[in-house]
């Protein structure tokens, strides 16, 4: 299991809806990071600055600067860069007053955005809710887990492998069929393996260590699991077949090393399950359907707009042959 998996799933759900709102999230979060200002009558503390009927106060100041990036802090650091800051949040003052002059909070594309950074912002918070605290993984259940899967936390120090060495990649196909139906890898090597070294040991090729095989054969084989066997690999000797029939293994790491993955590990699982279970439950309450035939146009209008694409390739090439035509009357005359 790839570690890159212990991602919270909550983010992995909002993944889709992030895209759908890219745009959006960023200049919401540009404005919030630079102007949440207090308005008229919220002033909290000292005012840094006015605008309009605006109030920048030091709480504002103080609170944005936080939300500011630690990279970003850096930027503004000193007297100097405070009031670079203010200048900023200023700015973005008069940018928000300006288009609120002009009527564009009555957008209808704003408001479909705004719309849309809700329903975003409220599945946030449902899921925070309902699915994050079922990912409580403890010391102890990590423990647990790193003893059942120790070797999953040791590298391989040398893997037992055996190999069919065949010319064409057609026969590595019937082979590779003939032994998915069950027949004995051994048996077929000693059949039909054009290596003749092993092929009467099964073709056995023995325990082998990292950098003893070639390049293409050993990423292959370090992939298969004890009993596996491969599709065909082609190679300068022909197309072979390899099986993993057995594997050394290393000292495993040391558990406070991986402690964090699995538990992270734990955790995503435990909150995929949750959230499986909750959007289950969900479905119970909420009566959807799915109108397939509108949705099969829709397939069509892609499908249709890719044949349009194309089109004018074809329209290039007529147009060359009247070229053509008039070039060769040229040579006529």
């Amino acid at each position: 299991m790839s570690v890159h998996y212990a991602i919270k799933v909550k983010f992995i759900f909002q993944e889709g809806l992030m895209k759908r709102v890219a745009g959006f999230m960023i200049i919401i979060s540009f404005l919030l990071v630079f102007f949440a200002c207090a308005k008229k009558g919220e002033e909290k503390g000292p005012y840094l600055a006015k605008v309009g009927s605006a109030v920048i106060t030091q709480a504002d100041f103080e609170r944005e600067f936080k939300n500011l990036p630690q990279f970003a802090q850096m930027l503004f650091q000193g007297s100097a860069g405070k009031e670079r800051f203010l200048d900023e949040l200023v700015k973005k003052e008069m940018l928000y007053q300006e288009a609120l002059k002009k009527g564009l909070d009555k957008d209808p594309k704003y408001l479909a955005k705004v719309e849309d950074f809700k329903k975003l912002t409220l599945v946030s918070m449902l899921l925070e809710k309902e699915i994050e605290s079922k990912g409580k993984v403890t010391e102890q259940d990590a423990k647990n887990y790193y003893e059942k899967h120790k070797e999953d936390f040791a590298a391989v120090s040398q893997i037992r492998v055996s190999h069919i060495l065949v010319k064409t990649e057609d026969e590595a196909n019937k082979i590779l069929d003939r032994l998915r139906k069950g027949e004995d890898f051994a048996k077929l090597a000693r059949e039909k393996s054009i290596d003749t070294r092993t092929a009467k040991n099964g073709g056995d090729l023995g325990y082998i260590s990292k950098g003893q095989l070639m390049p293409e054969i050993e990423s292959v084989a370090a992939r298969l699991r004890i009993g596996e066997v491969s599709e065909p690999i082609k190679t300068k000797a022909g197309y072979e077949i390899m099986k993993v029939t057995d594997k050394k293994m290393g000292k495993p790491i040391e558990f406070d090393k991986v402690q964090r993955v699995i538990m992270q590990r734990l955790a995503a699982e435990q909150q995929k399950e949750a959230f499986d279970s909750y959007v289950e439950q969900l479905k119970k309450s909420y009566k959807v359907e799915i109108n397939k035939e509108a949705l099969s146009k829709l397939s069509g209008g892609e499908e249709q707009k890719e044949g349009l694409q194309e089109k004018p390739e074809q329209s290039g090439e007529t147009k060359e042959a009247p070229q053509k035509a008039t070039e060769e009357k040229h040579k006529r005359d």
